[in-house]
């Protein structure tokens, strides 16, 4: 029975070990829950032993289950180094790169992207594009070559190669008083509302330890979970943000917003390309890290 499971399976069962949630492991394969509802099913029956229990609202793997995620694991690596020695014996003809990075990189590391894989059409691209907390579980689990990322994490062994620099200004809705002044204390922002990325995020570490270090207050009259939607707020008014400049390319040219001229701003940090100290790197990401370190400034 065992030879009718197929390896979709197997991705799917471990990524239901991972999530321990139907809904989110159906979302992560990019399967409605009912279709994939329907393969564990189907693997549950290949097996002849059940791999997974409700209680409440909980669900939690067997014995069964737990095994079965384990040796899916096992094999799915084994087929990725696999692959990985593969890529190595035809070089850069062909191969997959797998890169996750955070929302704000993709303004500008798609075109680098885009001009590798015109370079190199033959290597297959798997990106994700996502926010820290799920970049954080992604290394965690290593499931991707390389992570695109304006903070490192301290608690990972990894290699981090900082490689453009990502600088952080105010910005405010043209209207707003402030955009007309030059020279704006950093007091002048004391009560000013301003929009927030979710806690975690680097560009809100960064603005936080700036009102820190000046000893006023930070009045944060929403978080939100995209640059997109924050220039939205900010532009309809609601208060002020500080962003990447790279998020703001069209809208500073065409005046949607303005980055007003703080003391102390822009506010200098790095993008950094990392990947995990023993990931061994196929031909594909070796390639594109190169890239990117040439390219740092």
């Amino acid at each position: 029975m065992l030879r009718r499971i197929t390896l979709h399976q197997l991705r799917l069962i471990e990524s239901l070990a991972r999530h321990l949630n139907m809904t989110r492991a159906a979302e992560e394969m990019n399967m409605t829950p009912s279709a994939f509802s329907i393969q564990i099913k189907s693997l549950t029956e290949s097996i002849g032993l059940a791999l997974h229990e409700q209680t409440g609202k909980k669900l939690s793997l067997t014995e069964a289950g737990r095994a079965a995620a384990a040796a899916s694991r096992d094999i799915l690596q084994r087929l990725e180094a696999l692959g990985m020695e593969l890529s190595e014996m035809r070089g850069l003809e062909s191969g997959e790169l797998r890169l996750a990075m955070i929302t704000s990189a993709r303004y500008f590391v798609t075109k680098m992207i885009g001009d590798f894989c015109r370079a190199h059409p033959g290597i297959d691209l798997v990106m994700e594009v996502v926010n820290r907390d799920q970049m954080l579980e992604r290394m965690a689990q290593n499931r991707d070559d390389l992570y695109i990322m304006g903070r490192v994490p301290q608690d990972m062994e990894v290699e981090a190669f900082p490689f453009i620099e990502n600088p952080l200004v105010v910005v405010a809705a043209p209207d707003h008083p402030l955009s007309r002044e030059r020279g704006i204390a950093a007091k002048r922002l004391e009560n000013e509302p301003f929009i927030l990325r979710e806690p975690g995020s680097g560009t809100r570490q960064a603005t936080e330890r700036y009102f820190a270090e000046h000893e006023i207050p930070l009045r944060g009259r929403m978080t939100l979970g995209s640059d997109e939607t924050i220039k939205q707020a900010v532009a309809a008014g609601l208060g002020l943000a500080v962003l990447s400049r790279h998020v703001l390319t069209l809208e500073l040219a065409t005046g949607a917003l303005r980055e007003l001229d703080v003391t102390g701003f822009p506010l200098m940090r790095h993008w950094y390309v990392t990947h995990l100290k023993a990931k061994k790197l196929s031909p594909a990401a070796s390639a594109f890290l190169n890239v990117l370190k040439q390219g740092r400034s």
